[in-house]
């Protein structure tokens, strides 16, 4: 192949000249916006001749070249594969040092064309990058647009949860200032001085809470942080980024700190809740040092969660501070006001102690003064051993007849009757059980009498209660009048009671003493005028006053439920003058006197000093023995009556609280005992409260009694529901049941057992208790006999040939087997017999066999002990 170029046409050669050449410039443009422009030279194709050596190639190449433009193209031919040939060519003759020559039209039309196509992907990829460029601004637009919404949300919701805490702490400080307004009205201070220093301590707490609001409430530092550069600097900040910005390629990925301005970046939430962590164990690790001190109220009980809250601490941390005090408790737990007060002062507070009681201040009013007191009749108790004749004494004075109705003959409840002695003399006459099981009785009717008239039979002389009531005389610390009952039976020996007295330091007047003996016959109505003057000179040395020109005040002697009723309570007024429509609090409970009637049933308006009356119209039935006063308004009466409520109920959840370890001892006690439950209702509260405290006196170790329920009132239809739910009997004292309390009990075979009299119940009690004791083992030697020999018979294994030595063997019998003086075995004798034969007992200096029943190990030497065992019922 020749070097020279092959041209179309021959030409003769031409001499190599520079001819003139044409200069263009080409804008290149590159990707994200760049493009850059480059001079390009265009020269004309030139045509050379032919060499004359060249010629024959040269004609072959023509010859060729038909060939080629007659041979059809495939048209899966590339016009860039084309162009990449032309170029291997060109590459190739420049090697063998050919002269480049011009493009060809094919050549020039295939670069065309991918000069086109190139131009077109470049336009179409600039398209796409513009396109996503656009919604990639756009979702950082949206992102941000996002974020700046949540932002402005948390700071609302944290505005509103500071404007929260903010009207919490003015209601708190609204209290406290309540509480110390009463304060300072109750001590009479001075109140310019309580203002003042209250208003300084008010001060000093505001700041306190809004420091303390302040480090607690991360999201409203947060919010106060971004109002602030929303308010301050945000339109400068705005101003300068957009001066800033100029057309940049952003970089990196995408994030949404990227997406973000830089300087709209905040602190996030954890960030500054791990900054309050850090600072508070560094704050603990000091010691506390930086702790807010506050002022804490602690009232008589209150919560671990009310203590935490008060002292601005996590109940969790208050709970492990009380466990390293060795306290086990929970948020729940009561404390008493002296434990929170220590704890409270360990962690660097200072203790306010209040008392809820104050409520009950000024209930008893203001001391009376001499000017206004006048005299008052005595209040005078009987007391003394049972069936003595308290009662028909009190009816011959009285010219009625109490003891007829009564049950049994025996008084069982307090009753409170006033004689008219004419001439402007009256004596209020209180009547207790001299019953045993009436010993909380006996000692109320001590605590609000005067005199004592103490009820001797002359016939028994000193006796069980007699000694009781002499014990409660004396521990009231009041006069002792003894009236000397019986005189006229036959076997009556006044003499005998006067000298049985000495014993328990009471010496009557006619042997020296102080004491008045008064001899009577409650029988025959003798001598009772000498009594009623010896209880009027009694009194007559007491002066007794009291002042009626004030609100009444005095003691419940006996309460009850009646049904169409409601609550009765029988009240003796000790001062003042109560009157038909007081509002008075009697104990837990309140209610307005709708009715009022003395002891002889006829309706009164008004009861004096050491006047006895019923009343109705109480919210509930209070205690026996509970204090009565009256108030001004209701709302007082139940704000004391609900206070007394809940300080018996704090003081019941304090109290079993914790668990120490005597009381988780008498807990496993307790479920190895057997119980009696049962359920008592009866007419008066005095007589449910005698009933449970005679049953308490028959527990033991192994068996007591447990009173589900009691109440006062007819058995309903939720009692049995309760009993039969426990295997529980019924128990109704001088109380019936309805029909539907009857029909529940028949279909869920529920006892019901009706009492009249006390001793009674408590005997039946006593008896059912003594059934569910365990009997007693009673063990009763019979003899003992010495193995002589030992026969292995088949069959029957082994059988011991013995002597009786001492008493008897039995067959049947129980045995011991005894070896060099030690008990190896207990058990049964099986068989018994007297050479072939066998018999029941063989007595001592006789030969028998012997064998036990599941024991072999026999030997001679051997002692064997009979014995019988026999079971013992007990009783308590």
């Amino acid at each position: 192949m020749s070097d020279d170029v092959e041209t179309e046409t021959s030409k003769p050669r031409r001499p190599l000249t520079l001819r003139r050449t044409e200069k263009g410039a080409v804008k290149q443009s590159f990707s994200h916006g760049r493009s850059k422009t480059v001079v390009v030279e265009t020269k004309k194709r030139r045509v050379l001749s032919p060499k004359k050596g060249d010629e024959a190639p040269a004609k072959a190449d023509a010859k060729e070249a038909p060939e080629k433009k007659a041979a059809p193209k495939k048209p899966a031919e590339d016009k860039d594969a084309a162009a990449k040939a032309a170029a291997a060519k060109a590459a190739e003759d420049k090697k063998k040092g050919a002269v480049l020559r011009t493009l060809s039209d094919d050549e020039k039309q295939a670069r065309a064309q991918a000069l086109a196509k190139a131009r077109k992907e470049k336009a179409e990829r600039e398209k796409r990058e513009a396109a996503e460029r656009a919604e990639r601004e756009a979702r950082e637009a949206e992102e941000r647009a996002r974020l700046e919404e949540e932002r402005r949300r948390q700071a609302i919701e944290e505005e509103k949860r500071a404007r929260e805490a903010e009207e919490r702490r003015q209601a708190e400080e609204a209290a406290r200032e309540a509480l110390e307004e009463e304060e300072r009205e109750r001590k009479k201070r001075n109140a310019a001085k309580t203002e003042a220093r209250a208003k300084g301590r008010e001060d000093e707490d505001q700041k306190a809470d809004a420091s303390k609001d302040e480090a607690d409430n991360p999201l409203a530092q947060l919010g106060g942080r971004i109002k602030t550069r929303r308010k301050g600097g945000g339109d400068d900040r705005r101003d300068a980024s957009k001066a800033k910005e100029a057309p940049r390629r952003r970089s990196g990925k995408l994030t949404i700190a990227n997406a973000l301005d830089d300087e709209e970046r905040q602190r996030s939430l954890a960030s500054v809740k791990r900054a309050r962590e850090r600072e508070k164990l560094a704050r603990q690790q000091r010691g506390g040092g930086d702790r807010v001190k506050r002022d804490v109220v602690i009232p008589e009980t209150i919560t671990v969660q009310e203590l935490a809250a008060r002292m601005s601490m996590r109940a969790v941390d208050l709970v492990k501070e009380l466990m390293k005090q060795g306290q086990m408790v929970t948020a729940n737990a009561v404390l008493d006001a002296d434990t929170a007060q220590l704890v409270a002062e360990d962690l660097g507070h200072s203790v306010k102690r209040v008392s809820e009681a104050d409520v009950e201040e000024g209930l008893e009013g203001a001391a009376d003064k001499d000017a206004d007191l006048k005299p008052r009749p005595p209040v005078v108790t009987i007391m003394g051993h049972v069936d003595h004749g308290k009662t028909s004494l009190l009816d011959a004075m009285r010219q009625t007849d109490i003891v007829a109705g009564e049950a049994g003959g025996i008084t069982q409840h307090i009753g409170a009757y006033q004689v008219d002695l004419g001439e402007d003399r009256k004596i209020t006459f209180l009547d207790t059980p001299g019953h045993a099981a009436f010993t909380q009785m006996r000692a109320r009717g001590a605590k609000v009498t005067d005199i004592i008239i103490l009820v001797v039979a002359a016939d028994d002389s000193i006796m069980p209660q007699t000694e009781e009531a002499i014990s409660h005389a004396k521990a009231a610390g009041v006069p002792i009048i003894v009236a000397i009952n019986k005189v006229d039976k036959p076997d009556a020996n006044p003499d005998k009671v006067r000298t049985d007295l000495l014993q328990h330091e009471i010496q009557v007047e006619s042997m020296g003493g102080d004491v008045q003996d008064v001899e009577v016959s409650a029988l025959k109505k003798m001598n009772l005028d000498g009594l009623q003057e010896a209880i009027l000179l009694q009194a007559e040395l007491l002066d007794l006053k009291a002042n009626p020109d004030r609100p009444a005040d005095g003691a419940v002697v006996e309460a009850r439920l009646d049904k169409g009723r409601g609550a009765v309570a029988t009240l003796l007024v000790e001062r003042g003058t109560l009157k038909r429509g007081d509002i008075l609090v009697v104990g837990s409970e309140w209610g307005k006197v709708r009715a009022m009637t003395d002891d002889k049933g006829q309706q009164v308006q008004d009861a004096g000093p050491a006047f006895p009356v019923e009343i109705l119209g109480l919210n509930g039935v209070p205690e026996p023995g509970d204090q009565f006063n009256v108030v001004d308004s209701e709302a007082r009466a139940r704000e004391i009556a609900e206070f007394r409520q809940r300080q018996r109920r704090e003081k019941a959840a304090a109290k079993s609280s914790g668990t120490s370890l005597e009381q988780m001892m008498a807990q496993l006690q307790d479920s190895e005992i057997k119980e009696l439950p049962i359920v008592i209702k009866g007419d008066v509260q005095g007589s449910i409260e005698a009933i449970v405290g005679s049953l308490e006196k028959l527990n033991t170790d192994e068996v007591r009694v447990r009173v589900l329920h009691t109440g006062v009132g007819g058995i309903s239809e939720s009692d049995v529901i309760l009993a039969e739910a426990s295997n529980a009997p019924v128990i109704g004292f001088n109380v019936r049941a309805n029909k539907q309390a009857r029909d529940e009990a028949e279909r869920n075979n529920v006892e019901i057992r009706y009492y009249s009299v006390i001793y009674n119940l408590i005997d039946d009690i006593k008896a059912v208790l003594s059934g569910m004791l365990d009997p007693e083992l009673r063990e009763t030697f019979l003899g003992n006999a010495e193995i002589l020999e030992v026969f292995n018979i088949s069959k029957r294994g082994k059988v011991a040939g013995c002597r009786v030595t001492e008493g008897k063997v039995e067959r049947g019998a129980k045995v011991r087997l005894i070896r060099d003086n030690v008990v190896i075995h207990e058990g049964e004798l099986s068989q018994l017999k007297r050479f072939k034969d066998d018999v029941n007992e063989v007595p001592a200096g006789q030969e028998c066999g012997m064998s036990f029943a599941n024991y072999e190990d026999l030997k001679e030497g051997d002692v064997i002990e009979c014995f019988s065992v026999e079971k013992v019922t007990r009783t308590l």
